[in-house]
């Protein structure tokens, strides 16, 4: 499926009813979600198994099973959300399972020879700082390669902060266009520039070593 197809038929995925500030939900602009997942679709990350951690209504998860994963588990903390999610699923043809559950608490048991990706658009840490830090811990610990979006500028942050677990393989800076979501914000939409990760869970043996 080529990347404006997938953006198309991202458009129809219904967005939070009533989003939360504190939890930063916002809904992936379907340009961008088409972006993360065209990008790790061509780098052969989104043929097995698949996670999307703080998945919302489902955009990214949708897209990953678009795409031809085999498996993928949304995990949210936030019912109402997944309520919507599953709604969407149905709406657009695709089977994706989701996980009621802080991603602080949710744990998983890989099988031998699986080696599953995470995708996710976390907080960005705008309202309560740090928050991304719980999404980063567990998409490197479940995950053995990750694709995450962050505020332009964090390559720093992120290279420190997951050492010695894992790596930065590729960044690239793109436009989010941001809808008018809640009071603070002045215009309909707000072009705010973030980064593309894609991480690399380092080996047992390497993590030893450092």
């Amino acid at each position: 499926m080529k990347k404006k197809q997938l953006e198309i038929i991202l458009e129809r995925v219904q967005g939070f009813s009533r989003p939360d500030v504190r939890r930063e939900q916002y809904l992936t602009p379907a340009p961008i979600a088409a972006e993360l997942l065209h990008f790790a679709h061509m780098r052969g990350d989104l043929s097995g198994m698949v996670y999307d951690l703080g998945c919302g209504t489902g955009i990214l998860a949708i897209g990953a099973k678009l795409l031809g994963a085999e498996r993928v588990i949304g995990v949210d903390s936030d019912l109402g959300a997944l309520h919507i999610a599953k709604i969407n699923t149905k709406n657009l043809g695709v089977d994706v399972e989701f996980i009621c559950c802080d991603v602080r608490d949710f744990t998983t048991r890989v099988q031998e020879g699986v080696n599953p990706t995470v995708i996710m658009n976390p907080p960005f840490g705008a309202q309560i700082k740090g928050s991304d830090r719980p999404f980063l811990r567990k998409a490197l610990e479940i995950g053995e390669t990750v694709h995450s979006l962050h505020n332009a500028g964090s390559m720093e942050f992120i290279s420190k902060y997951i050492q010695p677990y894992g790596i930065i393989t590729d960044c690239v800076g793109m436009g989010f266009p941001m809808k008018r979501t809640f009071g603070f914000h002045k215009k309909d939409i707000e072009t705010v520039n973030v980064e593309l990760y894609r991480l690399e869970r380092r080996e047992k043996d390497a993590r030893n070593k450092e």
